[in-house]
């Protein structure tokens, strides 16, 4: 008996042991492989019954699971009359529930259980019959419920994941064809800078969803198509069947490099539709994934640091006045989503007086930081800071390029382009009104300002939203006149003349142009910077070196907006669903003719106030500006590096 004994835990070790480096398992290729082992409890000393042949199976741990087929799936416990999944029942034979059940029946109590049950309800223990404030059986009952869940929904399933909207990336690229902007374009975003060579081909050990088990299971796919996060994938063994293609976030937490189930003890089973294809899957996948590419082993914790932010709430900032461009608030971070803040102004009673922006957006600064350069400041009616609120050390903030400002520098009155903050689709004729300290500048659009400056804004002399005199035209961009000038079509050098002014010299401004990735056509996720709480589906559309223009599908042209390439507003496919925000499909005909009240139809009205400024005075235009809604502005990138060149700029001399 002894000598038996060691022959069977040394069978059992072995079997253990015979697990490969892909997570499966030798007995897996052979449906009669002996699955008896030895156990010291009472209830496994009897006889295990045989298996069906006809059902595949898999061992993990010295477990053996059965693919559920009806009555063959399922069991009723001796004891206590629970039905459940048999693989999860206790003991070889199935016959009961759980330890305690097993114990009961081996001490016969099973007919003082049922003389029990015949007092209370008058009938014998059915099939069935349930067992109250039994906690296990419960447990065990949500799981059959949650298998027959996953058979009922496997088809909706097997899609990549849909917004509330009914917006799927996934479908939305395979139907028209699209090309996403790769993760690579995008330095701010998680995973931006340690992307590597994930690419189309790599391996990955993902759910499989293709199958009848109760519990997860996994299976290895490969790579058909990337889009920013967003992968399409295939299960291995289905070759050039796209039946059961399915899309996922890359940086999810159900997608791990090959052999982490091997290293974690989780199973691999091949889907059900392709099980018959193969008798030996392990030589299969061993042949298929020889010289094949994963993800780096540390990729999830690359995902997860990539994915922290110093920025935390209760932390104090200055950022720009939405009502008033010239100025400078006190806010404090109420919120951190995927590295963007939502902003709450200190003096706010109610707390709904907000901005939203990205924690390396130009426009927030630490406190302190208007005073140092001569920056305007709305100080705040509160004379100390609330209890838990504290600065944000400086450090935290994005850095600008230093200048010198010693030499030949911008001066007040100099002529110059610059995209317009409160109508980002246009390029107008502005002036530099006052230069900053620290080579900031305050900028006015020409014709439309204010008499005390109060929609002046402030770029960084190395902005990427001003350009020297004739940009737009050497660039076929279509330049916005001053409101009111009727001399047209418009010629800096006319222009200049009348006004005696003088176009910035064009060796100060930014000439860098990185080699950024971005393409006409491609998609990705930008934040509608006139309403900079929404992330929209997005299109490039143009692209003149480093400013893009950014199209939101299904709304017209009127609403586009350049956007350097370096902005934190903008963000690959898939980002929303990493980072839980809420992605803005695109608008249909019907939806942009029916959403009368939504913040879009509040942008065209603003859009739409944009265009008869030309009948306003100064004044007017203020006034009415002030007493609309609140003002968003640009929020460009700071200067990085370049590989780029000067020589698409032009200098028109009077």
């Amino acid at each position: 008996m002894e000598n038996t004994k060691d022959l069977t835990e040394n069978s059992s070790r072995s079997e253990r042991k015979r697990r490969d480096s892909f997570g499966m398992f030798d007995g897996y290729d052979s449906c009669s492989e002996d699955t008896s082992s030895s156990s010291s409890s009472e209830e496994s000393e009897e006889e295990v019954a045989p298996l069906p042949s006809n059902l595949p199976i898999i061992k993990n741990n010295g477990q053996v699971y059965t693919y559920p087929d009806g009555k063959s799936g399922m069991a009723t416990c001796e004891m206590c009359g629970m039905v459940g999944v048999r693989d999860a029942f206790y003991s070889k034979t199935k016959r009961f529930c759980s330890v305690s059940c097993s114990r009961s029946y081996s001490s016969n109590s099973k007919k003082a259980s049922i003389l029990a049950r015949l007092q209370v309800t008058g009938k014998p223990p059915t099939k069935k019959a349930k067992v109250l404030q039994k906690q296990p059986l419960v447990a065990k009952l949500a799981a059959y419920a949650q298998y027959q869940a996953t058979l009922q929904n496997q088809a909706k399933t097997k899609a990549a994941a849909v917004s509330i909207e009914g917006f799927s990336w996934g479908n939305y690229i395979n139907s028209n064809s699209f090309i996403a902007a790769p993760v690579t374009c995008f330095k701010h975003a998680p995973m931006g800078t340690c992307w590597g060579d994930i690419s189309e081909n790599v391996r990955v050990e993902v759910p499989n969803t293709d199958c009848s088990l109760p519990t997860k299971v996994f299976w290895i796919a490969g790579i058909i198509k990337l889009a920013g996060y967003n992968a399409l994938l295939r299960y291995e063994g289905f070759e050039n069947d796209s039946g059961l293609d399915f899309w996922c976030n890359i940086c999810g937490s159900d997608i791990h490099p090959v052999g982490w189930c091997a290293a974690s003890g989780k199973p691999l089973v091949p889907p059900r539709t392709i099980q018959h294809k193969y008798t030996n899957w392990k030589a299969f996948l061993v042949k298929r994934l020889t010289g094949a590419k994963t993800l780096p082993p540390d990729f999830s914790q690359k995902v997860s640091e990539s994915m922290q932010y110093p920025f935390k709430p209760c932390m104090r900032v200055e950022v720009v006045d939405k009502r008033h461009l010239c100025r400078t608030r006190v806010a404090v971070v109420e919120s951190v989503i995927g590295g963007r803040l939502r902003l709450v102004y200190e003096d706010s009673e109610d707390r709904t007086d907000d901005f939203w922006c990205h924690m390396h957006s130009p426009l927030i600064h630490h406190i302190g930081w208007s005073r140092s350069i001569g920056h305007r400041f709305k100080r705040s009616d509160i004379t100390k800071k609330q209890d838990g609120h504290f600065d944000t050390p400086p450090h935290l903030f994005a850095k600008v390029k230093e200048v010198d400002q010693s030499g030949e520098w911008f001066k007040e009155g100099m002529k110059l382009e610059a995209i317009d903050p409160l109508n980002l689709s246009t390029i107008c004729v502005a002036t530099i009104r006052k230069v900053l300290a620290d080579g900031f500048l305050m900028i006015g659009i020409d014709g439309s300002e204010a008499a005390d400056g109060s929609d002046w804004f402030c770029y960084h002399a190395t902005s990427p939203s001003i350009f020297p005199v004739g940009f737009c035209e050497i660039n076929m961009i279509e330049l916005t006149p001053p409101r009111g000038y009727t001399k047209l079509p418009f010629k800096w050098f006319d222009y200049l003349r009348e006004t005696g002014s003088i176009a910035a010299p064009v060796k100060l401004f930014n000439k860098d142009v990185p080699n950024h990735g971005f393409r006409v056509g491609m998609k990705l996720e930008a934040v509608d910077l006139m309403e900079p709480r929404l992330i929209c589906v997005a299109t490039v559309t143009r692209i003149i070196h480093r400013l893009l223009r950014i199209h939101f599908d299904g709304w017209e042209e009127e609403y586009d907006q350049w956007v350097d390439c370096e902005s934190p507003d903008l963000y690959p496919v898939g980002w929303c669903q990493l980072t839980g925000y809420q992605l803005q499909p695109p608008a249909s005909q019907s939806s942009r003719e029916s959403q009368s009240g939504s913040s879009k139809q509040k942008k065209k009205a603003k859009s739409q106030q944009y265009k008869g400024h030309k009948k306003m005075t100064t004044l007017q235009l203020k006034d009415e500006l002030l007493d609309g809604e609140d003002y968003n502005f640009l929020q460009g990138a700071s200067d990085q590096e370049s590989n780029g060149s000067a020589n698409f700029y032009i200098k028109q001399e009077p």
